[in-house]
């Protein structure tokens, strides 16, 4: 009984995944590197590319992937190439310079597949296509020496 239990707890996620953003907080005005994990394609199609928007107030920069190009614009990158098989998960990383001010950063993430798209875009409680977020947290206070 006990197996059962955590193969279901390690499923879950598999079940419900979503676009992801790690870590899932950072502190103000720190360079960040940024990992988007693309859990599955869309409605079992493989995923033929990623776009990331991302906030004012934030700079950022890809980093390049085998078998994918890169196109940026402003506030903006995306990777192409693939296909990821709807039965794997990959990451995309780009690296962030964050606001100076703390607060919740929102990305949204476009992800297009062989058949169809999905939108990582929705920002209301309990969405069924959340946008992937960020908190940036106060700086640590600068250690002064005596």
């Amino acid at each position: 009984m006990k197996a059962f239990w955590i193969a279901a707890l390690l499923a879950a996620p598999l079940a419900h995944a979503h676009i992801t953003i790690a870590p899932a907080s950072a502190p103000a005005g720190a360079y960040q590197t940024l990992v988007f994990k693309v859990g599955h394609g869309c409605a079992g199609s493989a995923t033929t590319g990623i776009t990331v928007q991302w906030p004012e107030g934030v700079t950022a920069k890809p980093m390049p992937k085998p078998g994918w190009t890169i196109a940026l614009a402003p506030h903006e990158i995306s990777w192409r190439g693939g296909p990821l098989p709807d039965a794997y998960y990959d990451e995309f990383t780009l690296q962030a310079k964050l606001p100076d001010a703390p607060g919740r950063l929102v990305f949204k993430v476009g992800q297009q597949c062989e058949k169809g798209r999905m939108d990582w875009a929705d920002t209301t409680p309990e969405s069924k296509t959340p946008a992937p977020g960020l908190e940036v947290t106060p700086a640590a206070m600068p250690m002064h020496h005596h």
